[in-house]
């Protein structure tokens, strides 16, 4: 299996690339385990499937610990027919794709009462696309009654879903949805966008 993300961070301030460059040492508990390349647009983070949002969670929380707005964007897939296999993505836990959609509802529920609290409010909305042949709707509509049971729905809006609260809980519930639904084997892709500090909310 393939799976990885492809990041860009942005904050919102003359010293974004102080910001950034501040950010970056949150990576380096996950280095051993990812390949990463950076171009003009953006990072590549290729690894483990479960360690894909607590880096990108550690890294967005580090650049907002700064107080400045910012924003993370993110494209993110596993199991891409198109990506050859990589050795470096196989997933260190097991899986729980041979629970039953209610039973995986429940466990992703579990993770995310569980998380780790940052002192980090953020905004985050999200589209999941369960691809392939199958019955992927039953897997979006268990992943929105995972959603709102999750703590940190927001809202539902037009093309995806808003969740509002402590970056922790918010990533594990990012990560939990990315994870546990769609084909265990299936290609599943993840658009996201993540804001702090935003000036909006004053």
């Amino acid at each position: 299996m393939f799976s990885g993300a492809q990041i860009s961070l942005y904050p919102m301030c003359d010293d974004f690339v102080g910001v950034i460059l501040g950010a970056l040492s949150a990576f380096d508990p996950y280095r051993a385990n990812f390949r990463i390349e950076t171009d003009d647009i953006s990072t590549l983070i290729v690894g483990p499937p479960e360690q894909l949002f607590p880096a990108m969670r550690d890294l967005f929380a580090s650049a907002a610990a700064s107080g400045v707005h910012c924003v993370l964007s993110a494209t993110v897939s596993r199991g891409c027919p198109g990506e050859p296999d990589d050795p470096i993505c196989t997933p260190i836990s097991g899986g729980s794709h041979e629970l039953a959609l209610a039973e995986r509802i429940d466990a992703a529920r579990a993770h995310v009462d569980t998380a780790e609290r940052l002192g980090q409010e953020v905004a985050a909305q999200f589209s999941l696309y369960p691809l392939g042949e199958g019955h992927h709707m039953d897997e979006i509509y268990g992943c929105i009654d995972f959603l709102k049971a999750s703590g940190v729905f927001d809202k539902s809006k037009n093309f995806c879903t808003k969740l509002r609260g402590d970056a922790g809980p918010v990533f594990a519930t990012l990560s939990e949805a990315f994870l546990r639904f769609g084909a265990p084997q299936g290609h599943v892709a993840l658009d996201l966008t993540v804001s702090a500090n935003s000036p909006s909310l004053r």
